[in-house]
């Protein structure tokens, strides 16, 4: 069962959502917030699977928010609801650590898809579509932690092999598992087994963070 919190500032948004969420037999819905600090806060004491996260809320809004969850260590995974498919709130909020964003007009059962998908630790976006984000955003909105003009030099790049360093470049280039498969002539299951080690070693949530890891430490540049 995916437990999920919905914070929105809107009570009709959060029914609608709440209808829809408990009409599935794999879902429920842990609680509901009105605004950032409350999300923040029944976070920490329901820890739901998935908090379904507004954006523009009075006083704490949910950048914030979803930065001082993941700051906080839980294993919650935040989905953002954005009015647009591409500005610079979804980047600001997958710089935030999201697991990913989706248009708040969202058929339902692409909701439902999504928080399936981040609940088992997927990321609900393509990584083409978070590179279009950081090429559009990345020279707008400050960076994440401290970036370093060598990649080289980066320490949070140090573990990884060679091949790893080399994975994740083509991951922050929007590459699919196939398409780095059928370049680097190895078998997808291969490319998986790399790229969870590159998580692991970084710290990386999930492929959207990897991206951004990507950007961040100049093995990528924005076009």
């Amino acid at each position: 069962m995916t437990t999920v919190l919905i914070v929105d500032d809107q009570p009709m948004q959060r029914f609608g959502f709440r209808m829809l969420l408990e009409s599935q037999d794999d879902i429920t819905v842990a609680g509901e917030a009105g605004n950032g600090s409350e999300a923040v806060r029944m976070t920490a004491e329901l820890r739901p699977d998935v908090v379904l996260m507004d954006i523009r809320m009075p006083g704490l809004d949910g950048i914030e928010a979803t930065r001082r969850i993941i700051a906080s260590g839980a294993r919650t995974r935040v989905l953002i609801l954005t009015t647009f498919d591409l500005d610079e709130y979804a980047y600001a909020g997958l710089r935030a650590g999201a697991s990913g964003f989706l248009i708040k007009d969202a058929l339902p059962e692409e909701l439902l898809s999504g928080i399936r998908a981040v609940a088992s630790g997927d990321a609900v976006v393509a990584p083409s579509l978070t590179r279009r984000l950081l090429d559009t955003y990345a020279d707008r909105l400050p960076s994440a932690g401290t970036t370093s003009a060598d990649p080289a030099r980066d320490p949070r790049l140090a573990p990884l092999t060679d091949r790893e360093r080399e994975i994740l470049t083509v991951i922050g280039q929007g590459w699919t598992n196939a398409e780095i498969a059928s370049c680097l002539h190895v078998a997808e299951s291969t490319v998986k087994t790399h790229v969870g080690r590159i998580l692991a070693k970084t710290g990386a949530r999930d492929r959207v963070q990897a991206v951004i890891l990507a950007y961040d430490t100049k093995l990528v540049s924005p076009a």
